[in-house]
C-alpha cells in the first residue's frame, strides 16, 4: 500500500495524509465514544477535483472509503472498521460558501461546510435555513445530507431532503456529477439528487449542495406547556394545526424525567412550573405578523386548549430572553442524559396518530422485563420523530443494563415496527443498526438497496459495512 499512499500524497499534499495514530485518532472514535476504528490514513482534501483523485486511487488499489464530515453522526457510519484497511476521506476542508442567490432563495454551500455557518451566512442577507440541530456547531452539510437530518423544524420546514434542489457527487468511479441546479421543478429521468441524500456516503461522496433559503420570521411566540398525558399532547398539535398550522415552526415534546435529568444537572435553569405532569410541549410559532399579532394567535391557541381541557397549564414566554430559557431546557436534554450516565437509546418515527397507544404499550412492556427501568421520551412530535430512551433503575449499576441492549432494542423495535414505524427516524443506520435494518425492511425493498449499490458501486468500497 505504500504506492498507494505516495500516489494521495501527491494527490493532495503529504501535510494532508495522515498516518500518525495520534493524528488520525479524533477521526476514528465516534461521538459517543462507544466505538473506536482503525485507518491505513485519513485523506484530507481541499476541494472537489482532489476528492474525485483521490476516489480513482482508491478505486484502482480497491482501497475502500470512508467519508467522512464532522463526525457527530449516532450510529457508527462515520468511522471505520478494526480491519485498518480503510481510509477516512474527511470533507472538513471543503468549506466555501459559494453563492447566495438571494431572488432563487438559494445558497450554495460545500459539504464541508459547518451548519451554524451556512444559518449565519443566510442571517446576514436577511434569509433564514430551517435545519436546527443540537451539533450545528460541529455537524457539516455533507454529514446532514447523508443522513437525511431532521432536527427541530422538520414539521414546518421538512427534513433535509426537502431542503435541498441540487447536488455535486463524486462517484465510487472517481467521476464528477455537476448537479449543482438551484430548480423547484425538474422532470428529466430518475431524481439522483434523492437517491445521494441519506444514502451515508455508501453510493458516492457529496462534495457540494445547493440549499433553500426562505423569509426571515419578522416574529415568534413560544409557550411551554403542561400536560397530563401524551393523548392529550396529540390532541394538542391536532388543534395547534388547526388554528395556526403554517405558523408552527416547533412541537417537542418533553417527558417529566427528561426535564428532571436537565434540573438535576443543570440547576442553572429556572424551573418552569411549580407542579411536574407526566409530560410537556415546547410550542414555537413564527411569521411575518408583528409580535403582537403573534403572540395574540398563541395566547388564542392556549385558551382554546384549556376550555376543551387538553392542558394543565402554559407558560407564554414574553421576551427573546425567556424563549431562548425555553429552548435551552429542551437542548439541554442530550447533554444532561450524558451526566446521568449511559442509556439505551432509539431513535424512531410513528404516524402522530398512534403515538400515546405505543409509548404506553412499549412503556409497559418494558417495565416487565426489566423492573423499573426509567423512560426519557422526548423529541419532535410534530412530525411523529421520538427519541426513545432507556435507562436503568435509580441508584442502578449502568454498565450490566447495557448488556441487555439486545432485548430492549427487540421490544422498542418490534412495537415500532406493529405500529408502522421506522427504527431510524433521522440519525441513520450505519453499522450500529445495520442487522435490525435487515430485520424489518422487506425483501423486495433490501433486493431493490441491493441492487442500486451493486449499480453504482460495484466495488463495494463506498462506506462499506453501513446501511447495507
Amino acid at each position: 500500500m505504500q504506492n498507494f499512499l505516495n500516489l494521495c500524497q501527491s494527490a493532495i499534499g503529504e501535510e494532508y495524509v495522515l498516518l500518525d495514530a495520534m493524528q488520525q485518532a479524533p477521526y476514528l472514535q465516534d461521538w459517543r465514544q462507544r466505538a473506536t476504528g482503525k485507518a491505513l490514513a485519513v485523506l484530507r482534501p481541499a476541494t472537489t477535483e482532489q476528492v474525485a483523485q483521490l476516489v480513482k486511487l482508491c478505486a484502482a488499489y480497491q482501497v475502500p472509503i470512508v467519508p467522512q464530515g464532522g463526525n457527530t453522526g449516532l450510529v457508527l457510519g462515520s468511522i471505520p472498521d478494526r480491519s485498518g484497511k480503510a481510509v477516512v476521506l474527511s470533507l472538513q476542508r471543503l468549506n466555501t460558501l459559494r453563492q447566495i442567490d438571494i431572488d432563487n432563495s438559494t445558497i450554495t454551500v460545500d459539504a464541508g461546510c459547518l451548519l451554524q455557518n451556512v444559518q449565519t451566512a443566510a442571517d446576514q442577507v436577511n434569509m433564514l435555513f430551517p435545519l436546527s440541530l443540537a451539533s450545528e456547531g460541529s455537524c457539516t452539510i455533507g454529514g446532514n445530507l447523508s443522513t437525511n437530518a431532521g432536527g427541530t423544524a422538520v414539521l414546518r420546514y421538512g427534513n433535509m431532503r426537502d431542503l435541498c434542489l441540487g447536488l455535486e457527487v463524486v462517484t465510487a468511479q472517481g467521476d464528477i456529477w455537476h448537479g449543482l441546479r438551484g430548480l423547484r421543478k425538474d422532470n428529466t429521468g430518475y431524481d439522483l439528487r434523492d437517491l445521494m441524500i441519506g444514502a451515508e456516503g455508501s453510493l458516492g461522496i457529496i462534495t457540494a449542495a445547493v440549499l433553500k433559503l426562505y423569509p426571515k420570521p419578522t416574529s415568534y411566540g413560544t409557550a411551554f406547556i403542561r400536560l397530563n398525558s401524551l393523548s392529550a399532547a396529540v390532541s394538542l398539535l391536532t388543534l395547534a394545526k388547526r388554528h395556526c398550522h403554517n405558523m408552527i415552526t416547533g412541537f417537542e415534546l418533553i417527558n417529566r424525567l427528561s426535564l428532571q435529568l436537565v434540573h438535576k444537572h443543570f440547576p442553572q435553569f429556572q424551573t418552569i412550573f411549580r407542579e411536574e405532569s407526566p409530560f410537556y410541549v415546547l410550542l414555537e410559532l413564527s411569521g411575518s405578523d408583528t409580535e403582537e399579532a403573534t403572540y395574540q394567535q398563541l395566547e388564542h391557541l392556549i385558551a382554546s386548549a384549556l376550555d376543551a381541557e387538553l392542558i394543565e397549564d402554559a407558560v407564554i414566554a414574553n421576551s427573546l430572553a425567556q424563549a431562548k430559557n425555553c429552548w435551552a431546557l429542551r437542548e439541554s436534554i442530550s447533554a444532561a442524559q450524558a451526566k446521568e450516565g449511559k442509556n439505551i437509546k432509539h431513535d424512531i418515527s410513528l404516524p402522530i396518530s398512534v403515538i400515546a397507544d405505543f409509548v404506553a404499550e412499549t412503556d409497559q412492556a418494558l417495565q416487565l422485563a426489566f423492573p423499573n427501568c426509567r423512560m426519557v421520551t422526548f423529541g419532535h412530535l410534530g412530525d411523529g420523530n421520538l427519541h426513545y430512551n432507556v435507562y436503568p433503575a435509580l441508584d442502578a449499576d449502568h454498565e450490566p443494563f447495557l448488556t441487555h441492549q439486545v432485548d430492549i432494542n427487540r421490544i422498542v423495535h418490534d412495537k415500532t415496527h406493529q405500529y408502522g414505524g421506522s427504527i431510524s427516524a433521522e440519525h441513520g443506520i450505519g453499522s450500529l443498526k445495520k442487522d435490525e435494518l435487515l430485520r424489518y425492511k422487506s425483501t423486495i425493498e433490501l433486493n431493490m438497496m441491493r441492487a442500486v449499490k451493486q449499480a453504482l458501486d460495484p466495488q463495494n468500497i463506498m462506506n462499506p459495512g453501513k446501511l447495507i
